[in-house]
């Protein structure tokens, strides 16, 4: 376990070898799994501001979900628990590209300079999973491991890129570049312990 500011990070987060291989796994990610993707409070506010300019690239379908979502509802009733989903389980804001890949809506929205919001931070960590206990005033940090990744972990593995690495991009917008250069630096003398 690393521990930087506020934050425990398990070993497999700098131990673990990971990038995304979409076309293997074709986003799968976007339609598997049994809940919506977790959604902080700030960025349901986000989500509202730009919710019909991201609609505008999503299927019919998905935009009826979306009408018919009592989403700002449920987060005043503190009953919040992910994005929602569509009947088979996917990703309300799931877009195909031409090749059949799945990728977000709300990112390909930001890709196309509409809008100044990626996607859910949550999205952006994955595979690390956060748990924040508000009470004792800590994250934890945890490496997800899920078969639909397999391809992922093979890749990464292939190029030697550690989770951390493949994940700068989203660690420092979670936590900013001093956490990020202090992650690097203790995965650094952590993984020279092991030589």
């Amino acid at each position: 376990m690393i521990a930087i500011e506020d934050v425990l990070i398990a070993d497999d987060i700098v131990e673990k070898k990971f990038v995304c291989n979409l076309n293997a796994c074709k986003g799968a990610c976007c339609w598997e799994g049994d809940y919506g993707a977790p959604v902080m409070p700030e960025e349901v506010k986000i989500l509202d501001q730009y919710i019909d300019i991201i609609k505008e690239g999503l299927s019919e379908e998905s935009k009826k979900v979306i009408d018919n979502w009592d989403w700002k509802d449920k987060f005043a009733k503190e009953q919040w628990d992910g994005a929602a989903l569509h009947p088979d389980g996917s990703c309300v804001f799931l877009v195909k590209n031409e090749i059949g890949i799945s990728m977000c809506g709300i990112e390909k929205a930001y890709n196309e300079g509409k809008i100044d919001y990626k996607k859910p931070l949550s999205c952006h960590l994955y595979p690390i999973r956060v748990n924040r206990n508000p009470e004792l005033g800590f994250e934890a940090w945890n490496y997800d491991t899920w078969d639909i990744c397999s391809a992922a972990c093979s890749l990464g593995e292939e190029l030697k890129v550690p989770v951390y690495k493949f994940l700068k991009e989203a660690i420092i917008r979670a936590k900013g570049e001093e956490f990020y250069e202090q992650l690097a630096a203790a995965a650094e003398h952590h993984l020279s312990k092991d030589q």
